[in-house]
């Protein structure tokens, strides 16, 4: 059985996490929430509308639940992570990590971590989008030479970064099977007289409004077709569903750094 901790577990995120610790293998261990929480001391069950209490009270103290869990999953925001991740290191827990706007410097951190703990690190957990990147890379290496090649993707109003994690995951794998740079190739909007598009480029368009969970596309145009790679996430369910595939899976492995494609052996 792996006791998994969710942080932010009062959150929208956090909620569905909880809820998805219910399956075969996991339980949940510890549900940690921000000090100034209303609903600090509540059942996480009740909280996360389960109907049935699951007997983890909301705590603030991270450090103090270290006994309770195996794998922590965090879907925060970058600079929470970083101190959830050395934390962990320290006390020789896992962590899964679905938090999206992390820098170079901080994605270089984590690989420094992990030679001293597991961590599974991924802009997404969807076993589709995982699935979409491997079909990209077949795309791209069939038609990346002739195409015009473009990404799209759409979320919530709510969303902070831009382009989306998986937005930038989708171009990096372009990138590395053409074998580009992306931070070379990368155009994050276009406005005016910008002139003819360049082939060697990888547009990205972000859209954000209401309560799309999230939309991606890949576009790969050329003179006379067009050939789109889709990705359409309905619920939050889905990544919820992965981060916890992810903590039973983690926790049988060596120290390293991992992604959703190694989980999903891909």
């Amino acid at each position: 059985m792996t006791r998994i901790a969710i942080m932010g577990a009062a959150g929208r995120m956090g909620r569905i996490l909880i809820e998805a610790t219910d399956t075969a293998g996991a339980e949940l261990g510890a549900a940690i929430v921000l000090p100034h929480d209303a609903l600090l001391g509540s059942d996480a069950g009740e909280m996360a509308g389960l109907g049935k209490k699951l007997n983890v009270a909301l705590s603030a103290d991270l450090s103090a639940a270290m006994d309770d869990f195996d794998v922590l999953i965090d879907f925060t925001s970058p600079a929470a992570t970083m101190q959830n991740v050395q934390a962990c290191k320290a006390a020789g827990k896992g962590i899964v990590i679905g938090t999206t706007g992390l820098s170079d410097a901080q994605k270089a951190e984590l690989t420094a971590a992990a030679k001293d703990m597991k961590i599974v690190f991924a802009p997404n957990y969807s076993v589709g989008v995982n699935l979409c990147l491997n079909l990209l890379r077949m795309a791209t290496k069939v038609m990346g030479e002739e195409s015009d090649i473009e990404i799209i993707e759409m979320h919530h109003k709510h969303k902070v970064d831009s382009p989306s994690g998986t937005a930038l995951r989708l171009g990096e794998v372009v990138a590395e099977t053409m074998g580009w740079d992306l931070n070379e190739v990368a155009n994050y909007g276009r406005e005016g007289q910008t002139g003819a598009r360049p082939h060697k480029e990888i547009g990205f368009q972000t859209i954000r409004g209401g309560d799309v969970v999230g939309d991606h596309t890949v576009m790969f145009a050329t003179d006379g077709e067009r050939v789109e790679i889709t990705h359409k996430a309905q619920s939050r369910m889905t990544f919820a569903k992965g981060a916890v595939r992810a903590s039973l899976w983690l926790q049988k492995q060596p120290n390293g750094l991992y992604d959703m494609q190694d989980v999903l052996g891909l």
